[in-house]
């Protein structure tokens, strides 16, 4: 192993302070980040963990190399090179002739407060923030690279013996004492992996195995005006990168969920799914989020053990979160009814955020099957609102629905269910696979509809094109609630405040 440069770090700091350049330098436990005017350079720790190998200054150049490649797909204007540290007669410099004796990462620095984690608690990060970095996360998968038929990554052997190694990492850590936490997590890893490994085979042969980021954490998320994005990926190992995409968003989802918001978590899981639609992910998504916690908890241990704890959740908080992924939410199916403008994905919305439930939106899926995004001018592609248009989106929804029911989640499908066979159709679903099923009738008097539907279409910017035209239509041709449907109608108006925690135990509470 090299000489350690801990005193290459530290003369780096000196030689700024000398000429007269505040500086300070953050530590983590296989990294310093000197922080000096507007640059910051990030120096690999000389460390050899299970994960990584740091132990070679020719490892740590290649590590730097790589970190600018791959950071650069998310975040070009953010690293700026890899640039040689140097003897000098004063010390380590980034400057001269030298003799090289290390290797940096050059970055712009980052503005205070812009990391999600830091917006989190100083209560600024919005869900619309989380919305854009879902849009630019399905951008990103969409042209990573994909893994191979040949390619070693995301087979179903690695993805089970990744989360055991988690696990036994864990254990066998210094000073760990939830010995029974791991024992439990290990025994439900290994009998998921065994359901889970043919569906693990069917996704990375339709290309869902890529060239992701691999540590996607908030404080790896930056929120800057106008742009939401992602730095510091996974460098050191190809196979923690490489990996079903599903995993990327399971660690977001989890590390919000660890942070207290899972109104935050669920609302970036529906934004995610809207946007690319890869509802097949639900399936194993469960079995990320416990690996990704499981990981976090590992990191947590290490840096507490190195003397480098963060300010974010403990190593206790993560598995916490990783035992109740393992338990999940009973699945149960619900559906919204409502005219246009009658609030249905705003109450959808609402409560999927207080429920953990995956939410099917018919304007979107509609559009989808067409080969459409959400806000596309829907007349390019024909008329998408004839019947045997409408059938098919319905049954659409269904067959998701019911695959979503299955993989162990609560379901809302967001649509306007106005004819009773519609209704019918996934009253019958739910009792066939043996779930609760409602009706949230969503209801507000008519002028407040004319008002809204017209705003929406000024705007432009929901997946509904429903005009005042077709509202009209809609309110004299729906067929009403009948009395039988009573009992499993929770009835929502929404032109007064919605209690969602409220509505989401009334919910839960129908068997």
């Amino acid at each position: 192993m090299d000489a350690v440069p801990d005193d290459i770090a530290a003369g780096l700091a000196r030689r700024f302070e000398t000429a007269g350049e505040a500086v300070r330098t953050v530590q983590t436990h296989i990294s310093w980040v000197l922080l000096a005017g507007g640059f910051a350079w990030k120096l690999k720790k000389p460390v050899r963990f299970g994960f990584l190998d740091f132990s070679t200054v020719a490892r740590r150049r290649h590590a730097c190399e790589e970190e600018l490649r791959l950071n650069r797909r998310l975040a070009p204007s953010l690293y700026l090179g890899v640039v040689p540290v140097r003897a000098g007669p004063d010390g380590p410099t980034l400057d001269g002739h030298g003799a090289v004796i290390d290797w940096a990462v050059k970055m712009n620095r980052l503005p205070d407060g812009a990391l999600a984690s830091e917006r989190l608690a100083a209560g600024t990060l919005e869900p619309a923030h989380l919305a854009a970095f879902a849009q630019r996360l399905e951008a990103f998968h969409r042209v990573a690279p994909v893994a191979g038929p040949e390619s070693p990554y995301g087979r179903p052997e690695s993805i089970r013996g990744d989360a055991l190694d988690a696990l036994d990492a864990l254990a066998g850590s210094a000073g760990f004492a939830d010995a029974e936490t791991c024992a439990r997590l290990r025994a439900w890893v290994e009998a998921r992996a065994g359901e889970l490994a043919p569906r693990w085979a069917a996704r990375r042969r339709i290309g869902r195995v890529r060239e992701g980021h691999g540590d996607l954490h908030l404080d790896n998320v930056l929120v800057t005006d106008g742009d939401v994005t992602a730095f510091d990926c996974i460098e050191f190992d190809a196979g923690l990168r490489w990996i079903d995409t599903a995993s990327d968003v399971a660690f977001l989802v989890m590390d919000l969920l660890a942070r207290g918001r899972d109104d935050l978590a669920w609302g970036f899981l529906d934004d995610h799914l809207q946007v690319g639609g890869d509802f097949d992910a639900l399936d194993v998504l469960r079995f990320y989020i416990v690996h990704r916690a499981v990981v976090r908890a590992l990191v947590s241990t290490l840096r507490e053990r190195g003397g480098t704890a963060g300010s974010g959740p403990g190593a206790a908080r993560y598995l916490e979160v990783a035992l109740a992924a393992t338990r999940g939410a009973a699945p149960r199916l619900a559906i919204t009814h409502g005219l246009p403008g009658s609030g249905k994905t705003r109450v959808a919305r609402g409560l999927l955020e207080h429920t953990g439930a995956v939410r099917l939106r018919s304007d979107v899926e509609r559009k989808r099957a067409a080969g459409l995004a959400a806000l596309d001018d829907s007349r390019a592609a024909g008329d998408l609102y004839v019947a045997s248009a409408d059938e098919a989106t319905y049954a659409r929804l269904a067959g998701l629905a019911r695959s979503a029911l299955l993989a162990g989640w609560p379901v809302i499908v967001d649509a306007a269910f106005l004819r009773r066979s519609q209704r019918d159709r996934f009253r019958d679903l739910a009792a066939a696979l043996g779930v609760p099923f409602a009706i949230v009738d969503c209801d507000a008097p008519m002028a407040v509809l004319r008002e809204r539907v017209a705003a929406r279409r000024a705007r432009g910017d929901d997946a509904s094109e429903a005009d005042t035209d077709v509202l009209e239509a809609l309110s004299t041709s729906q067929a009403p609630l009948g009395d039988d449907e009573d009992p499993v109608t929770l009835r929502v108006p929404t032109d007064r405040p919605i209690g969602f925690a409220e509505l989401a135990g009334r919910w839960a509470a129908m068997r």
